[in-house]
């Protein structure tokens, strides 16, 4: 219980000091840089928190097959699970920092405006942000094996202090008078740093001789199985994050938009919260399917979900008694009275969809995937009909009722995980997707017929531990 106290203390922390260290940074970075060349980096930051997003989409990949991996002790398999989602990070990384180079004079050229110094600074910042992308798809590797070995400490702490550092390397930069594409250069360095030292424990925890990217096929199969639905959700992710206040501005209007979006960006910790405490669930459920009893994992799911539920209660309390007040000394009478009307729903709305988070981190630990991906997608676009057709006739208000109707449509994930829980987690009728996952020729019919026999005598995880454990990915 110790450890998984250590581990929620720990993911809330990397959930919160990046977002606390840029509130303590922005009155520094404002009062010494244009507000032109502030923009300029709030763009830069952006392009490397979604070019993360989407480069790392297979770390939950990684997540499950490592600790998957640990439960039958196969340190060869385990290695090259690693290697190879190395190689996975290492590519997407790559195209998206390529993307964003190529990208980069246009976006420059719509947000340097007419000034030349600031298109050329926008410029190089962005190169340098996707740059910094593939570092970040890299670190993610490191990061996600040490969650999966419920090691969470010694890679937040890198992580954490190398923003820490990175925010501090800008604040001194700007007010030595430089600008942002050297500050973004000491983001650059100080992620490398970062890195390094992320690489340095990593093979200290797995014994390597070396974590060299590779792409052994049954691993890499594997990852991709899993993986390719957990990418899904990350990019859904990002458009389902965006679209409203996107489409909010082109319909609404500047002054409409920044109350919505005050009011989401105030009621997003709710979510994030919950699921940065709870996500050590997803390795211990991964690394214990196999070998805990029914019971085992009932218990640890219920224990979860009720501090989910506290969580989530806290986190509407302070906001529905204290969020006028916030909103008022953050934006003024003007952002106060226009997010009146949309506040309330909006926290609720981030209340139901961090319900979710309980059910999303145990379906992942118990190999279903797909269910997730397809309620996340199915919530994020009944959220987008209802926009289209809400906001001609409501306005912002119709936006935020609109936005109460993603998590409810998530919340049906429950379903599937009360008949994986009650079936058992390694059952043939209750885990046919995981069972594909722990076997990347299950396709095979006399594969499938002799597993269905050593299933009914008790033999299939004695079969798939001792026999194939170089193929106990995640496909599905």
């Amino acid at each position: 219980m110790r450890a998984h106290l250590s581990n929620a203390m720990y993911g809330a922390l990397e959930y919160a000091a990046y977002p606390i260290g840029m509130l303590m940074v922005a009155p520094v970075m404002l009062r010494h840089l244009s507000a032109a060349q502030y923009g300029v980096w709030a763009v830069a930051t952006a392009a490397v928190s979604t070019g993360s997003i989407i480069a790392s989409g297979f770390g939950d990949a990684n997540i499950q097959h490592v600790a998957t991996q640990r439960s039958v002790g196969d340190a060869a398999a385990l290695l090259r699970a690693v290697r190879s989602t190395m190689g996975i990070h290492l590519v997407l990384g790559a195209a998206v920092a390529l993307a964003v180079w190529v990208l980069a004079p246009y976006l420059a050229q719509h947000v340097g405006s007419s000034a030349a110094a600031t298109r050329s600074s926008c410029l190089w910042s962005l190169r340098i942000a996707g740059l910094v992308t593939l570092v970040r798809a890299i670190e993610s590797v490191c990061i996600s094996t040490q969650r999966a070995f419920e090691r969470y400490g010694a890679a937040v702490r890198v992580s954490v202090l190398a923003r820490m550092l990175a925010l501090g390397a800008a604040a001194a930069l700007a007010g030595a008078g430089y600008g942002v594409a050297t500050i973004m250069s000491a983001t650059a360095l100080l992620s490398l740093i970062g890195l390094w030292l992320q690489l340095v424990h990593l093979k200290k925890l797995l014994h390597a001789d070396s974590l060299a990217p590779s792409f052994d096929q049954a691993a890499t199969r594997a990852l991709f199985a899993f993986g390719i639905f957990s990418w899904i959700q990350a990019v859904s992710g990002v458009i389902f994050g965006q679209a409203d206040r996107l489409i909010a501005g082109a319909s609404l209007g500047a002054t409409a938009v920044a109350s919505y979006a005050l009011c989401v960006q105030m009621a997003q910790p709710i979510y994030g919260f919950t699921a940065a405490a709870l996500h050590f669930l997803f390795p211990y459920l991964a690394q214990q399917r196999g070998k805990a009893s029914h019971d085992a994992l009932q218990r640890a799911v219920m224990i979860a979900l009720m501090a989910n539920v506290l969580f989530v209660a806290a986190g509407v309390a302070i906001l529905l008694l204290y969020g006028d007040r916030v909103l008022q000394a953050w934006g003024g009478d003007v952002i106060s009275n226009g997010a009146r009307r949309v506040f309330v729903p909006i926290v609720w709305s981030s209340a139901l969809l961090a319900l979710n988070v309980t059910g999303t981190y145990a379906l992942l630990g118990l190999g279903r995937v797909r269910v997730v991906t397809w309620l996340n997608l199915g919530g994020g676009l009944t959220m987008l009909l209802l926009i289209m057709r809400l906001l001609p006739h409501y306005g912002g208000y119709g936006m935020a009722t609109a936005r109460l109707c993603y998590g409810p449509v998530t919340l049906l994930l429950y379903i599937p995980l009360v008949i994986a829980l009650r079936t058992g987690p390694n059952s043939e009728t209750g885990n046919r997707e995981t069972t594909s996952a722990n076997d990347p020729s299950s396709a095979s019919v006399q594969r499938s017929a002799v597993q269905k026999v050593l299933s009914r005598s008790g033999g299939y995880r004695v079969m798939t531990s001792a026999r194939m454990p170089e193929e106990r990915g995640r496909t599905l």
